[in-house]
């Protein structure tokens, strides 16, 4: 009986799928997971056999069939990654439907770098773990903030998440602490003391110029108001009768100046907030003083916004921001103590960290921040210092 199994040059037996070529390269025919046939070669059959001379160094043949079977025992596509990082991201990125307008801009923020960045021309399969940290660590020596890079990690984490779901590749390369590889950078936004706060807002209704933005920035530091939220205000939303804020909507305009009107992200954002008399007699003057267009601003079906620009439509955040970038400026080319950033999230966390010291109830002072989560709340009193910790403790009785 002839011999009918196959045999290499050295005489060593073949597998099923094994062949050897001519010239001495060896061969293994398959179908992966998907129904695919596949081919992968190698110049040697065993890890321990020589490699012929002249040939670069390679991995056995055996040891690509051992790994094959592990592939498709995981369902893991063999070369099924071959899509470019970018590709994944636009992928993630076009499964989304109805997110924020800030939302989408981020998606498109990300893509914009990946575009630049190399690292997005790169097969996903071929991500390793230490390539992705390396990565991460070359946007941060390039310049990028911390809350930058957290914000691309934050899409480009749960886009190869869904590749490993889609069974293209085995493991999220992604799939670690943000900050066990980069240096958080980031500035903390701390409140401002009692004394910053009266020293910012008598030069601002003392001042010619910037006086007619003191109701409004007054408002921010007692309510503890989001910008957006403040900016979407309309008469209708202040409740003399029963002194209270409506709080519903927050007003945002998108990079293409398109105004738009969006609900809070949780329902933790729809609430009242109880109007103090000094807050009462500031909503009141903003009222009397506020400019009377032609024709009022409709944005979504809402109108009567109690702040208008130059053109007559809502001012936004940015023009807020911009005010007091302006004043805090020129408040640091008069006086020797300069203040410290303030920005209209500045007021808000100052609100925040004073009610806490003035022991508001946590509870209560999650509703009034229209916080979701307790969390978010009571980190404001890590902003609470030595003098805060001691009269806490003379005050009580042991």
């Amino acid at each position: 009986m002839s011999d009918t199994v196959r045999r290499d040059q050295k005489g060593r037996r073949l597998l099923k799928g094994e062949s050897q070529r001519k010239d001495g390269k060896y061969e293994y025919k398959y179908m992966d997971a998907f129904g695919k046939r596949r081919t992968v070669y190698s110049w040697k059959l065993n890890p321990s056999d020589v490699l012929p001379k002249g040939k670069q160094e390679c991995i056995s043949l055996r040891e690509q069939e051992k790994q094959i079977r592990i592939d498709c025992v995981d369902r893991v596509a063999v070369n099924g990654g071959n899509m470019s990082v970018l590709e994944l991201v636009k992928r993630y990125v076009a499964g989304k439907r109805g997110v924020r307008h800030s939302t989408k801009a981020n998606y498109q923020f990300v893509i914009n770098i990946m575009e630049k960045e190399t690292f997005g021309s790169k097969r996903i399969d071929q991500v390793k773990l230490s390539d992705a940290k390396l990565w991460i660590i070359k946007l941060q020596d390039d310049g990028r903030g911390y809350s930058t890079i957290h914000a691309i990690r934050g899409i480009i984490r749960p886009a190869f998440q869904m590749a490993v779901d889609d069974d293209l590749i085995r493991k999220n390369p992604f799939d670690f602490q943000l900050h066990s590889v980069v240096v958080n950078n980031s500035v903390t936004r701390e409140a401002i003391t009692k004394k910053q706060e009266r020293d910012f807002l008598d030069f601002i209704r003392q001042d010619k110029h910037f006086g007619r933005y003191y109701d409004g920035i007054f408002i921010l530091f007692r309510t503890g108001l989001r910008i957006s939220e403040f900016c979407g205000l309309t008469i209708g939303d202040i409740d003399f009768e029963n002194n209270r804020i409506l709080i519903t909507h927050q007003l945002q305009r998108t990079r293409d100046m398109q105004y738009v009107i969006q609900e809070p992200k949780t329902a933790a954002g729809v609430r009242y907030i109880p109007m103090r008399p000094e807050v009462r007699e500031a909503f009141k003057r903003m009222i009397a003083n506020r400019a009377k267009p032609k024709v009022e601003p409709m944005i979504d079906g809402k109108w009567g916004f109690l702040f208008l620009d130059k053109n007559n439509m809502p001012m936004v955040a940015l023009h807020w921001e911009k005010y007091f970038q302006h004043i805090r400026e020129k408040y640091n080319g008069i006086y020797k103590n300069p203040l410290p950033k303030i920005t209209p999230h500045v007021c808000r966390h100052t609100f925040c960290s004073n009610m806490a010291k003035a022991g508001v109830n946590p509870k209560t002072l999650q509703y009034l921040m229209g916080h979701s989560e307790i969390g978010v709340t009571l980190n404001t009193y890590t902003h609470m210092g030595y003098e805060d910790a001691s009269k806490e403790l003379l005050a009580l009785e042991c």
